[in-house]
């Protein structure tokens, strides 16, 4: 059974107006810039959801999924999953060149990264979070980064 996300981006753009631009438009960055937020939404929702009591503890779950490498690790195992589409903007945000560089990952990583929250902006901006939350649940389970209710 597909499960139905009710779509924030509609109520946004209802309630503010909305853009006149299509996702195809925007600077790979821009997109990256979203697809950060949103994944980051995500994981909070996840740990939050967990109990994990103390908002220092959500914040340490959440940083140790939502950082540079952890990211790319995620990708390597999503990648033969994407469509052409999706790897093209995959691309366009790892090719990007960013006026701040990685401050706790490796270059590499952190292009990788800015390619995936590309992505995610992507998805977003197009109304595929079923798609979204399918591949990123998958890629946290293999990846073994799921959080997790400490033992």
């Amino acid at each position: 059974m597909e499960r139905q996300y009710q779509d924030i981006f509609d109520e946004i753009q209802e309630v503010f107006g909305a853009s006149k631009l299509q996702p195809a438009q925007y600077s790979a960055l821009a997109l990256a810039y979203i697809g950060d937020a949103v994944y980051d939404l995500i994981i909070r929702t996840i740990v939050i959801d967990l109990g994990a009591g103390h908002v220092k503890n959500f914040h340490r779950m959440t940083s140790a999924v939502v950082k540079a490498e952890s990211q790319a690790q995620l990708v390597k195992v999503l990648e033969d999953r994407l469509t052409e589409e999706e790897t093209a903007y995959f691309r366009r945000g790892r090719n990007a060149k960013s006026a701040t560089s990685a401050k706790n990952a490796s270059i590499v990583d952190y292009r990788i990264a800015t390619g995936f929250e590309a992505l995610v902006g992507y998805w977003y901006l197009t109304h595929q979070m079923d798609r979204a939350m399918h591949l990123i649940r998958e890629g946290l389970i293999e990846t073994g980064q799921m959080p997790q209710k400490a033992k």
